[in-house]
């Protein structure tokens, strides 16, 4: 699990950033997106607190992990694939 951690970029988040990504990722495999409502119902984000876990999306939004569907309306996140070549990693 840790190797396919450093593969996608993944140690480079905090433990809360890794769980909402997980269950965003969890989430947009039905739609292809994912609703914040739905994110904070998961059982992997039920035990962060509100405050940290709008930190922790907005964190993601600015590292590029997820990004506003514009297009389905707000409050609704497109979930990125991240490798290191994508980033310029070795």
């Amino acid at each position: 699990m840790l190797a396919m951690e450093r593969s996608l970029g993944l140690e480079e988040l905090s433990p809360a950033e890794r769980d909402i990504f997980y269950a965003a990722t969890e989430l947009a495999r039905e739609t292809g997106n994912v609703k914040t409502t739905g994110l904070m119902e998961h059982a992997l984000v039920a035990n962060i607190s509100r405050p940290t876990f709008f930190r922790a999306l907005k964190s993601l939004v600015e590292k590029g992990y997820l990004s506003s569907c514009r297009s389905a309306g707000r409050g609704r996140y497109v979930v990125h694939a991240r490798d290191t070549e994508a980033r310029g990693r070795t």
